[in-house]
Parts: C-alpha cells; structure tokens; sequence
C-alpha cells in the first residue's frame, strides 16, 4: 500500500475533478489561452453593415422602419454584394407600407438574402418562443437560426451548425452564408484566434448614403447587417476577456467556416492513453530514481504535450484536450512533495513554534501552570494588564493574581475551582469571572478562560485573561443610553413607556388615574436656525432642568425626541389637578431660559391623555397625547389641550381632507377666480387678484377658508402654490397678448419662500410665459416673514430688480407690521378688509386706515383697500387718499371667462356700481 500510494493519490485527484466538472473548466481555459498565442486574420470576404451609433444618431431612435431595410438591400445589390444576411427581428408586423416596402426589396433581390429565427425563453420558465420572420419575409428569403449558447461561465464558445425549430432542423446563419452542408452534424467551436478587429465592417448609414468608399468594399462579399451600438444591447462575452456585438460573432462563426477552423475537442482516447503512459512511467521510476529526475520529466512531459497541442491548433482545425493530463502530472509533483516531507517532526517543530508566537504576540494575557498552580508561562499580555515582569511571576501562585474579597463572607476566586470546572465541561474549558489585583494594589475585573492538558511534567493548566474593566463600563453606558437620553439626562421613550405600564396597572388596580403629559417647544427651530445646533442643544438642557425642578420628583420626566418631551405621573400622588399640574408647567416657562451666553423665551404647548379616558394603554395614552399636543399647537401657541375622542375625530378629518386635496391637486379640480381690482377715483380696472378655489365632484365648490389652512402646513403647499403663480402668469400673458394689460395678484404661500429660491423661480416663471413683469404682483402676509429675514429681504430686493411688484397683505393684523414696512422692499401695502367693512360707522377704524393711508404715501408705497361693499364706503376711501380696492361692489371673484365677458370684453370706460 505505501508504495502504490502516490499512484492511488492521482487516481482521488482525477476522480474528483471528473466528479465535478473542474476538467471543464481547465480545458475551457487551456483553449482559450491558445487562442491568445494564436492570431490569424479574417478572410475579408465577410463584411459587416453595423447599426452603429454614427447611424442611430442620424437616423433617429431604434427600430427603424423597414422601409430603410428595403433602401439597404437596393444599395447593397447594386454594391454587388453575394449574400445579405440579417442579424434583425422581422417577426412582427410594423408600419404596413415599410413591411411592403421591404418584402418589395426581397422579391426584387432575387432570394438572396437571410433572415434571421431564434428561440426566446418565457419569462415563467415554460417552453421556449420561437421567433420567425413574418410569413410574407420567410417566402422570399434563405431562414437561418442566429442563437448561440452562453456557457456556465457566461462565455460563448461553440457554435450549432443546426438547430430544430418547432419540427424542422433549421441550418445557423455562418452555415447558410458558407453554402455549408448542416445536415447532421454537432456543434464546433468558433475559432477566437482570428482577429475580430480584422473583420470589415462598414456603417449602415454609409451605406444608404452610397458612400463610395463604403460601397466597393461589399462588392463580391457576404454581408451581415446587425446591430454594434451599444446601447441596443445585442452583447456576448467570449474568451480573453472580449466582449463583441452579435453580428460580429457571427461573422467570426462564419469565417471559421470558410477558413475550415469549425474547431473540435479530440476524444477521450488519447487522452486516456497520455495517463496510461504517464502513470506507468512514474510507477517504474518512483524509486529508481531521484525525485528532481522525476520532477523535471514531468515539467518536460506538461510542456511538450501543451506545445504538441499549440501546434495542432494552429494547423488543423483539431483541439488537443490536455486538461486531465495536467492535473495528473500536478498530482505526482504533489505526491512527491509529500513524499519527501517528514511530517511528524514538521508538525511538532510547526505546533511548538504557532505556540510560542501567539503566546509571546496575544493581547491578552497567557498565563500556564504546573498541577500545583505555581505559574510556568507569563506572556507580555499579562505584564502588561497586571504590572509583574515575567521574572516576578514564574514559579509563584497564580493566587497572587487575585484581589482579597472586603466584604465579609465573600469567597475569594482559587484556580483549584476553575481546574475542576474545566475538567467537567466537554472540550475542557471553562470561562469564569474573578477581582483581579494589578502590582500597584488596584482591583479591577478580569474574565479568564480556563483549560487543562496532560503535558510531559504532570498535568498542566492554562488561562487566557483579559482585562473588562472597560467592557463593563461600556456596558453600564449601554444600558444607560437604553434607557435614559444622552443629551438631557432625561428618561427616553422606552423607559417612559415601562413606567406608564407600571402607573396604568397602579391605577387600574386602585381604580384611579393616570395621566400623560406630552409637551412641545413652539419655535425652537428658530434657536437652532439662528444660533446653530450647539445653542439648541444648551437650550434642551435648559428645558429638562426646568421640567425636574417643576416636577419634583412626583413624575417621570422624558424626552421623547427632539424637541417634544412628556411626563407621566399618578394622579393620585400629584396633589393637584391634572389641569391645574399642566398649567403650572405651562407657566415655569414664562420666564426666560437661562443659559450660558444668552437668554431664549420659549412657550410651550402641552398635550394631556389621562387614563382611562384618554387610552387604557401606554401606547394609547402616547398616541392620544400626541394627538393633543397637535391640537394645542393648531390652536395657538403656549396653550394646553386634555385629550377627548372628539380630537381624533376632528385630526382624522383634517388628514382625510389633505387626502381629498392630493387627490384634488392629481385629477385638476382646482380652479382659480379673479376678484377685479380698480382706480377708486374713476373705477377703471387696473389688476385682478387670483384667488383659488375647489370644485369637489360631490360638495361643489368648498370654501378656501376651510381647505386653505390645511394646504398651507401639509406637504401641498408647495406644489399648489406653485400651480397658483403659474396659472395665473399664464392668464395674465394670455390678456396681454390680447391687448389687456391686466395686472395680477398673487398670494404667496409660506413654503414658496422658505423652499428653494422664490426669487429664480419667478423669473423662469416670467420667462416661460413671456409676461410683462409689471402685470404680476406678489402678496406676502407677515406670518411667512418671522423665519431667516436676510434670506427673505435678498429674496426680495432680486424679485423688485426683475420688475415685478410685492404687496404687504393684510396689512394691520400683526404685531409687526411697521417694522417690516421699514426692513422689507414693498412695493405696496393691502388694508385688511376688517378695517374696511365697518370704516363709515366706526371712527377707530376710520383713523386707523387714515393714518396707514398718510404714511404710506410718506413711504411712497401704494395702498389697496379691500372689502369694499358699497359706494360710500368708496368714496369715503378716496377722500382719505386711497388710491385702488376691491371688494364685492366693483365685482365678486369669477372664473376667467366670466372676467373677461364682465371687464375685457369691450374697451370699457369704467367700472361703476350700475
């Protein structure tokens, strides 16, 4: 047996690899590494028309109409060429008159053309399509099969010389255009030493052109009109790393046919008698002869065989399998390497030197005793966790380690336990914790992993220490970030919702309540806006403190995220009402926050779940108070909510409206009407202001008061207001063009200036329309200028510098109106319609649109009154100086075409109340 051993070795080798195919892929790779050292070029009678991008950017975007298919074959037999094949699906229908064109160009051609069929896979893994050539095309045309078969490692190697179609075995396309016989005969391989590159190939749009040229180059030639471009799609991987287009593939099949190099694996035979031969040669030499001997004959034998197999390939069209030859002269050189190895001595030399590395290289510490516990190894791991030079320790107790318990009846760690454990466990180790004591007297804990083996001086003990202090400590941090907030300190989400669990079943058990407090800073994105992340985050610190000292320790203070915190307490131990509690946290924040380098007033508005009214779980009570909180904060800011069904019903409301309006804005049922704005001293017409409305398919038209506030804080905002300005543009070009310069006005909406750039888009609005910038005019009310001012003021002042007005609406509501008069650029300001409606029977409001009127006209910005309803009130504003209004007495808001019948119809004189 040990003899035949190296023998019964390349038997297992070539048994294995002939199980699993890996010959295959050797011999795979033995041939396409010859067709790398081979190189011959193509015969040039094969020339390829490609579909290149030249063509596609000339012609137009793929498919063509066939009727260019038609123009090509016309060409390409008046160039003289032989046999015109086509690499192209003609298996559906297309334009009518192109099919004609072409089967036109077929007849006239005289049936020398091939058209291609193929087979196509079904997606659900069923029985394969076979695509043909439309009926009329396959009459007047040669049918050749173009499918390939792509190998399990993605390449294309061989070629059919033939392929069953349906019934009928249908010849490939380098066969038919080499006139080859294809009955009965297998497939060979494609010849990949001839150069593609030295294949012809032409543009299909040279061709049309009668490029001359292009043209003498397919005279007496085959052709192939395929598609090269790349982005058609039509690519194989081949050998070498080549990647080539479909028609120039099949132009190599079809060269390898006219070359005679239809290219085929020898049989089995020989290469079973090159084994035979081997195998015998290595039996008789194994010990007669040196093993360098043996070594070089097979080296010379693996490259004489690969040489005798080069030079076959290149003369005959025959490839020489030489791969299980290969793999049995690397079996007999592994043999003799194994041979000649003393194994027993290399492993023990390899074994004890592993162990001296990774114990002198291990982080950790290695420490190794006898069977009495005195220490025999000590690695720098160990020096280096607990202080002692290997010197200090050899030959001492492993005790010495250990740090002496303080509390009395605590048992101090003794490796004898350890040993005895690691004896119990399978595989014979064991990890234990113990207090360890460094040479500096300082404790700390260490995780030891214990083993024991049967050496040659007795039974010895072995343990892997490490130092876990800092484990711990990550641990504890882990816990601590699990439950409580990094920032604050406070209690985070989970732990919040344990103690509501634990106060709900409290409280249901003693029939009490329990209570949720869910609070919101109104306006802290304008600290981290103003001030940046670092002083928002002092400013949270700031609120959490205030909420622990307001609280008391009676509750349970968390943040939940990031500027929203809540408190869950007994009701029973607050000693006061629950609206009583929530308001007197409303008013701890009445006074300003202190922090380091500032001081920031903030409100806040509190949301209240109380159980079990207002949820019988924890998770209820959180999405109840949410849902509070978001009441409070619809409301108005810095107020309080206590949650009842009836806010769930009005917020379910509120999101089936928004529902309603995405659905609204996607089917076009928004419409915008026109409310006519006139010169007060004659009534002449000067603008129109767009306001919008909705036609709902069942309510009719819904008032803007009771959708528009939902648009403008939902995610719509935006995009409406977008289709607003753009609508209204183009109207207002529309009059124009017309011969009305009618200016119009546009309400802006806040998410136009706070995204994106306000002042860019209306000057490609002006652009794509082609509107006068005088005719649009912009209203901004003052709740959309409270955020980055600079940005809006720059918005601004590019706006004025396109030409187009901007109007202060509503002008008198806020609390800041003069001082925005002074900041911001205006071009104008409106008189809210409140100031107007009773400005006759109220003298209050009478002297205040006089004195707003006065100082405009000091700031030279124009006024436009709205809300007029009657003439005196009309002529009551003129007399003050007011110079345009609107309102229902020169005319209600109308759709367009009512506008235009009611103020553009004619040239009109003015606008009067008759």
């Amino acid at each position: 047996m040990m003899r035949y051993r190296p023998h019964i070795l390349v038997v297992i080798a070539l048994a294995v690899v002939l199980s699993t195919g890996w010959h295959g892929a050797l011999r795979s790779a033995l041939t396409d590494l010859r067709f790398a050292w081979q190189s011959r070029a193509a015969t040039g009678n094969v020339v390829v028309v490609a579909i290149d991008a030249p063509s596609i950017d000339q012609i137009g975007v793929w498919p063509w109409p066939r009727s260019l298919h038609a123009d090509l074959l016309h060409r390409l037999e008046a160039a003289g060429a032989q046999d015109v094949a086509f690499d192209i699906d003609f298996s559906s229908p297309a334009d009518p008159a192109s099919d004609e064109a072409f089967l036109a160009a077929l007849r006239e051609v005289g049936g020398s053309t091939i058209l291609p069929s193929f087979k196509q896979p079904t997606p659900n893994g069923g029985a394969a399509h076979i695509n043909r050539p439309l009926k009329p095309f396959g009459n007047q045309s040669w049918p050749a099969v173009v499918n390939v078969a792509v190998e399990s490692d993605g390449l294309v190697r061989r070629y059919p010389v033939a392929e069953k179609l349906g019934d009928a075995q249908m010849p490939s396309m380098a066969v038919v255009l080499a006139r080859q016989d294809a009955n009965r005969r297998p497939p060979f391989l494609i010849d990949f030493g001839i150069r593609a590159a030295s294949i012809p190939v032409v543009s299909y749009v040279d061709v049309l052109r009668r490029d001359a040229k292009t043209l003498d180059k397919l005279r007496d030639k085959k052709v192939i009109v395929g598609a090269t471009a790349l982005e058609l799609g039509d690519r194989f991987s081949v050998p070498n790393g080549r990647i080539l287009a479909g028609p120039i593939l099949q132009a190599l099949a079809t060269e390898s046919v006219l070359q005679n190099r239809m290219l085929r694996w020898t049989s089995d035979i020989g290469m079973i008698a090159g084994l035979a031969v081997i195998c015998l040669l290595m039996m008789y030499s194994w010990r007669r002869v040196a093993p360098g001997v043996r070594v070089a004959v097979l080296l010379a034998a693996g490259g004489g065989i690969e040489l005798s197999a080069v030079l076959v390939q290149e003369r005959w069209p025959v490839i020489i399998d030489t791969s299980l030859f290969h793999i049995a002269i690397v079996a007999y050189l592994t043999a003799i390497a194994l041979d000649e190895i003393d194994f027993r001595s290399l492993l023990g030399r390899i074994a004890e030197s592993r162990f001296h590395r990774i114990a002198m290289s291990l982080g950790d510490g290695l420490v190794c005793t006898d069977e009495h516990h005195r220490i025999t190894v000590w690695n720098p791991g160990a020096s280096a966790i607990f202080g002692y030079m290997p010197t200090e320790m050899i030959g001492r107790p492993f005790e010495m380690l250990c740090a002496i318990p303080v509390e009395a009846g605590t048992k101090a760690f003794a490796i004898r336990d350890a040993a005895r454990q690691a004896l119990l466990v399978p595989g014979g180790a064991v990890v234990v914790e113990f207090e360890g004591r460094r040479k500096n007297g300082e404790t700390f804990p260490v995780e030891a992993s214990f083993s024991g083996w049967q050496g040659t001086d007795g039974f010895q003990y072995g343990a892997i220490l490490r130092d876990i202090s800092v484990r711990k400590r990550e641990a504890e941090r882990v816990r601590y970030l699990a439950e409580y907030d990094a920032l604050t300190g406070l209690a985070n989400r989970n732990t919040l919702h344990a103690k509501l669990v634990s106060l709900i079943g409290a409280a249901k058990r003693r029939s009490s309540e329990a209570a949720l407090l869910v609070l919101g800073l109104d306006g802290f994105q304008r600290i981290n806006d103003m001030f940046g992340h670092s002083a928002g985050d002092i400013a949270l610190q700031a609120v959490a403190e205030r909420l622990r000292m307001e609280v008391g320790g009676k509750a349970v203070v968390a943040r939940l995220s990031g500027d929203e915190f809540a408190i869950a307490l007994d009701c029973t131990e607050a000693g006061e009402t629950i609206a009583a509690f929530a308001e007197r946290i409303a008013r701890a924040f009445e006074a300003p926050l202190v922090t380091v380098t500032r001081q920031h007033r903030i409100k806040i508005s509190i949301g209240v779940a109380v159980y079990p009214e207002g949820g019988l779980t924890a998770d209820d009570l959180l999405s109840n108070g949410h849902l509070a909180l978001t009441k409070a904060k619809l409301t108005q800011r810095g107020s309080l909510v206590i949650f009842e069904n009836a806010i769930r019903h009005e917020l379910e409301s509120r999101l089936t409206l928004e529902s309603e309006l995405a659905l609204a804005a996607d089917r076009g049922e928004f419409e915008l009407f026109y409310q006519p704005q006139v010169r007060l001293i004659d009534g002449s017409l000067v603008g129109a202001e767009a306001l919008i409305r909705w036609r709902h398919p069942v309510r009719g038209y819904v008032s803007p008061g009771e959708f528009m506030p939902v648009v403008n804080s939902s995610a719509l905002s935006e995009r409406i207001a977008n289709w607003v300005m753009q609508t209204a543009a183009r109207q207002a070009r529309a009059w124009e063009l017309s011969g009305h310069k009618v200016r119009v006005a546009i309400n802006l909406s806040p998410s136009q200036l706070h995204c994106g750039d306000l002042a860019d888009s209306v000057a490609q609005l002006l652009k794509m329309t082609g509107l006068s910038p005088s005719l649009l005019e912009l209203e901004v009310t003052e709740d959309i200028l409270l955020h980055d001012e600079s940005r809006v003021l720059d918005m601004f002042k590019r706006i004025q510098q396109l030409g187009v007005r901007i109007l202060f609406d509503d002008f008198g509501t806020g609390y800041a109106s003069l001082s925005y008069l002074k900041k911001f650029p205006l071009d104008g300001l409106k008189i809210d319609r409140s100031f107007v409606l009773d400005l006759l029977a109220d003298s209050d409001d009478a002297a205040i649109v006089g004195s707003t009127i006065g100082l405009s006209k000091q700031l030279g910005l124009t006024v436009v009154a709205e809300g007029i309803e009657n003439r005196a009130t009309a002529d009551f504003l003129v007399s003050m100086g007011c110079e345009e209004g609107q309102g229902y007495f020169f005319g209600r808001p109308m759709p367009a075409d009512a506008f235009e019948k009611q103020f553009l119809a004619a040239e009109f004189e003015a606008v009067s109340a008759a």
